[in-house]
This record gives C-alpha cells, sequence and structure tokens, in this order.
C-alpha cells in the first residue's frame, strides 16, 4: 500500500474561507488528502471556530481534488445517523467518491449541547456499533424501518448515493475500542504514533488502513511556535479521559490551566526546522501508518503548507521508498 501524506483542517481553530484556502494550497504543494475536524464547539475560546463540516466539505468539493477524511464525526448524539448517512452520502458524491466517514464515540463538549445526558464509554461504544450498522443499511438505497435499542427510523431512504460504498473509519484509544474498530472498522483513526495499536488493529481487522494525524506549530522561530501552540491548543496536553468528558469550553480553559508552558514545548515540533517535522512524521511511517496528516497551529499555515511541500513530503517519500 502506497504512503498517503496528507494535510489535517482544523475546524476549531480556521473558518471557512481559511480552510477551503488551506486545502487549494495543501493540493497545490503535493499533500495526498485531508483530515477535517467535526465539532460543535472549539476547545477553548482562543480557538474561536467551529464551522459546520458538511458545509465545509461542499466547499471543499469544488475548490481542490483532494480525498477527505473526517476525522471524525460522531453519529450518535448531537446528529442521528440517518442524517449523518445522508450527510455522508452526499458528501462522497460532491466528492467524485473520495470521501471517507471517520468515526468515534465523541466529547461531551459537542454532543451535550442538546440536553442529552453524556453516557459511559461503554454505552457510547454500543450506540457506535449500533449507528454505523444503520448508517450502512441506509447507504444500501432501500427505505429502512427499524427500532434499535438506541435508534429507529421509519421509511427512510437516502436517494443521493455514490457510487461506491463509502469506508467507515473508527477511531479508537485504548484495547476495548481497538478491538470495536478493527471488527466493524474499514479503516483505523487515532492522533498518537503508536505502533503496537497500529499492529493491533491490523491483526484484528485483517490488514485494513490506519490514519495518523499530528499537529505542529510552524513560525518563524520555536519559541515563536511554542507560543501559538500553548495559546490555542494547551488542551492537548490534557491526560486520560478528560478530553471526552469535560462539557464545555470554559471547563478546558480552566483545566488547561495546569499544562505548563514547557510541556507543551516537550510535546510539539515547533518552528521552522525542517529536520524536526519529518523526524516527527517518520514517527508515524515507522509505526506502520498508512496514512499521515498533519494540521499546523497558528496564523503561519501557508508558510508551513508550502515547506512541507518543498522540503518534508520529498524526504518522508524517499525515506519510505514509496
Amino acid at each position: 500500500m502506497s504512503l498517503t501524506l496528507g494535510y489535517f483542517l482544523s475546524c476549531e481553530e480556521y473558518g471557512p474561507a481559511e480552510l477551503v484556502e488551506q486545502a487549494v494550497a495543501a493540493e497545490r504543494a503535493g499533500f495526498d488528502a485531508l483530515w477535517i475536524s467535526d465539532h460543535f464547539h472549539p476547545w477553548n475560546d482562543e480557538q474561536g471556530q467551529s464551522p459546520f463540516v458538511w458545509g465545509v466539505i461542499g466547499a471543499l468539493s469544488q475548490a481542490c481534488s483532494l480525498p477527505v477524511t473526517t476525522a471524525v464525526t460522531c453519529p450518535t448524539m448531537r446528529i442521528h445517523p440517518a442524517v449523518i448517512a445522508q450527510a455522508a452520502a452526499t458528501a462522497a458524491v460532491q466528492l467524485r467518491g473520495g470521501f471517507r466517514l471517520g468515526v468515534g464515540t465523541g466529547e461531551a463538549l459537542n454532543e451535550h449541547v442538546l440536553g442529552d445526558v453524556w453516557p459511559a464509554h461503554a454505552v457510547r461504544a454500543e450506540m457506535l456499533e449500533e449507528a454505523i450498522a444503520l448508517i450502512r443499511r441506509l447507504w444500501e438505497g432501500d427505505a429502512v424501518t427499524t427500532r434499535g435499542q438506541h435508534y429507529e427510523v421509519s421509511d427512510a431512504r437516502i436517494y443521493t448515493l455514490p457510487d461506491e460504498p463509502i469506508p467507515i473509519y473508527v477511531s479508537a484509544f485504548g484495547p476495548t475500542a481497538l478491538e470495536l474498530a478493527g471488527r466493524i472498522g474499514d479503516g483505523f483513526v487515532t492522533t498518537s504514533p503508536a505502533a503496537d495499536d497500529v499492529q493491533r488493529f491490523k491483526e484484528l481487522s485483517g490488514g485494513k488502513p490506519a490514519q495518523g494525524g499530528v499537529k505542529v506549530a510552524w513560525a518563524d522561530s520555536e519559541a515563536e511556535g511554542i507560543d501559538y501552540a500553548h495559546r490555542l491548543w494547551a488542551n492537548s496536553g490534557l491526560p486520560g479521559e478528560l478530553s471526552q468528558v469535560l462539557p464545555s469550553v470554559q471547563h478546558f480553559a480552566q483545566a488547561s490551566e495546569l499544562v505548563t508552558r514547557d510541556a507543551t514545548a516537550q510535546s510539539i515540533v515547533a518552528g521552522p526546522d525542517v529536520d524536526r517535522h519529518v523526524e516527527q512524521l517518520e514517527q508515524y511511517v515507522q509505526a506502520g501508518f498508512d496514512e499521515v496528516y498533519v494540521a499546523n497551529m497558528g496564523p503561519q499555515y501557508l508558510e508551513m503548507i508550502e515547506a512541507y511541500g518543498r522540503d518534508v513530503l520529498p524526504r518522508i517519500r524517499e525515506n519510505a521508498g514509496r
């Protein structure tokens, strides 16, 4: 399988026009594909954006020709899986078949907004499995009437469908989630270069593809990049399951005060040192990922995209021999 090097569009930090600008620049620079996040809220007020992902995907389909994966959509609470099935089918048509639906069990930050109780992970995993089964059934094109444990539809039929089935990639952190992803996913999505997780998923799934994502902070200096990352994305340093259970941007802001600037500096690649950017992506390649997506933190995204196209992507491809 050839190596895919993609660009990660962060809906939490950039508005629709900036996201389209980044996608066009990424295609021009030689990136192979796009990831795009799906949020109702940003993680904090400093990030300051959160456009509706399906509207942005429609715009992307008219602006560039790169395939797109959502990283990731939660199809269980905020939006009913039948509606996600329709949205994803339309996106696949717009993108001429170049769409993959990345899904996960979600975060309270985005999914509590309708007043629903935030379930335990075991329940959310159960909901996700039922949602995926319903989505796939609706994609068959027939009228569906069914009542499951969590979802009910009546005479629901999706008329606008792509020619080929849409792959569903499943996000997973931890052994239980990995088992689910390996059992029902067409691919695996994660944001950690954990070789053991990739190997386990491939064992469980029979060798299906794995996608990994990472953020960098391109800037004129390392210190400036660290400042961007710490101001905008200190939440990335929160441990354990906090990112799944904190319910508001205010709670994330409070918790992120515990993440020091030094901790941010140690966890990211910042600044213009091309060697460090290459080394970080190499970790994902060496871990066995088939696709690696990189996002920029901060305002210098065009400089980052151009530098990657000129100096980083060619070296990764040459080193990988593919």
